[in-house]
């Protein structure tokens, strides 16, 4: 049961992710839409997690569900109004990315040292890649709580790549493999290339994203009656 809620739940957020990618940023669709890809995330990332543990306690499966719950409550709480709630929940979120830079850092070692460059069936390169990507992370968490949460682009930039990010680990755990994507889809679509198409266009649309809005003027992302960013003129 637990595994058809997780499968069922991923399917859901690739689905819902791609239509909040689309939609016009802001408008009701969207932030509905994005709202139930957070709901959605959080229920694949806690049964991969619970998933994993079964196994072993340090199964990678383990902290790719916490780094889920971490991408998208930060990128969730970005467009919330500030308040005691969201900073004590930030702080308290700062110690995944940390603890994962650190634990990709020496996975990324072992793996480096071992024949062929694998650890656990993943290459060294992408443990420094999502070690680097922790370490942003925790950056701008870290610069957050100092200066306080910025305003008009950067705040929905800080937004958008945390989401798209969430969206790329759940699509690239489909798409990945081979066998779970012939489950689904026909013959042509099961081949390296197609497979690799999707994830190359979630980073496509991620960068288009995030040019259009450091290039518009800063504007109020929040209003008070309504806790969700506004919509920016034209997009």
């Amino acid at each position: 049961m637990l595994l058809a809620i997780h499968i069922a739940a991923g399917g859901l957020a690739i689905i819902l992710g791609t239509v909040a990618l689309s939609v016009k940023k802001g408008g009701r669709i969207h932030r509905r839409v994005g709202l139930l890809f957070v709901y959605a995330m959080l229920v694949m990332g806690t049964s991969a997690s619970i998933l994993a543990l079964r196994k072993t306690p340090i199964d990678p499966n383990v902290f790719g569900g916490l780094m889920v719950a971490y991408f998208v409550i930060t990128a969730l709480t970005t467009v919330r109004p500030v308040s005691p709630w969201t900073r004590r929940i930030n702080v308290a979120l700062l110690t995944i990315p940390v603890g994962l830079a650190l634990f990709d850092i020496a996975g990324g070692v072992k793996a480096f040292n071992r024949p062929g460059g694998f650890l656990n069936g993943v290459p060294f390169p992408m443990y420094f890649f999502l070690a680097t990507v922790f370490i942003l992370a925790a950056t701008g968490d870290v610069r957050i709580m100092r200066f306080g949460m910025p305003g008009g682009g950067p705040r929905l930039a800080r937004h958008l790549w945390r989401m798209c990010f969430a969206l790329f680990i759940a699509a690239g755990s489909f798409f990945s493999i081979r066998a779970r994507v012939a489950k689904i889809l026909p013959q042509p679509f099961t081949t390296a290339p197609m497979r690799a198409l999707p994830i190359l266009l979630l980073f496509a649309a991620m960068f288009y994203w995030l040019w259009r809005v450091r290039r518009r003027r800063p504007l109020p992302v929040l209003v008070r009656h309504d806790p969700m960013p506004l919509a920016t003129r034209g997009e």
